[in-house]
């Protein structure tokens, strides 16, 4: 099974906490059930992610401050969604979206999806990193690869985004040797189109692989026409209660 690949010490991680990263949900007007679940007490979150449109937006949008508030209000940390187009954003645009996330959602941090895996391109990626956090204090970087980057990643982000894609592709999926070296907060996977029935499966292959934040949806990726992470799963409840409790398999 090689989603049971054991770590390079040989041994697997089976008593991972998990806690939910949500990487995106469409705009408060769209899925106002989804960001009010967000502050339901006890629900386990990493974090959320604050994508207005397709980044910051051109102005502050009420709605949007609305839902990053009660987040916040509830010890909920909210991270501003950068896209970073495998590396072909530039880096003062970069910072100036940083920039209006801080001024005008107070975010705790920042997601920077669509980030380069090679080597060559990890000094761009940390000068980047470094400036957001000069400009954030305590600032959370997640970096978005949706795969295993090159390992010097992990020394410039809080945590990694080592799997993003559909459950096909996770069952069988196999974590890279150099992960054994950080602890499992340090990473996340993401994963649309899981069925219900395999939920425990899921759940066992993060463990398993050493990710401690996690997102898995039933709702599919249609060739780039909807966005899986837009809206809730159809096992929200069952997901939440599971691994709620603390307990590991």
């Amino acid at each position: 099974m090689p989603h049971l690949t054991s770590t390079a010490t040989g041994t697997a991680h089976t008593d991972v906490r998990l806690g939910f990263g949500i990487p995106g949900f469409a705009h408060p007007l769209v899925a106002p059930a989804e960001w009010s679940e967000l502050t339901r007490p006890g629900t386990p979150l990493d974090w959320v992610v604050l994508n207005v449109s397709r980044g910051p937006g051109g102005r502050p949008d009420p709605h949007c401050l609305e839902a990053a508030g009660r987040l916040r209000n509830a010890g909920v940390r909210v991270l501003g969604h950068l896209d970073v187009m495998y590396g072909a954003r530039g880096f003062g645009e970069l910072v100036s979206d940083a920039h209006r996330y801080l001024d005008w959602y107070q975010v705790d941090g920042f997601s920077l999806d669509r980030c380069p895996t090679e080597r060559a391109a990890l000094p761009e990626v940390r000068r980047t990193v470094t400036t957001l956090r000069a400009l954030c204090d305590d600032a959370h970087i997640v970096l978005g690869h949706g795969t295993h980057p090159y390992p010097g990643y992990a020394e410039s982000a809080d945590q990694l985004v080592t799997f993003s894609g559909p459950w096909s592709d996770y069952r069988w999926s196999q974590v890279a040797e150099w992960t054994a070296d950080y602890p499992p907060e340090r990473f996340c996977h993401f994963v649309h189109g899981m069925p219900r029935g395999h939920l425990d499966e899921a759940l066992r292959i993060a463990r398993w692989q050493g990710a401690s934040t996690i997102y898995f949806t039933d709702r599919v990726d249609s060739g780039g026409a909807d966005d899986p992470w837009e809206s809730m799963p159809g096992y929200w409840d069952e997901i939440v209660s599971r691994i709620g409790t603390g307990v590991s398999e």
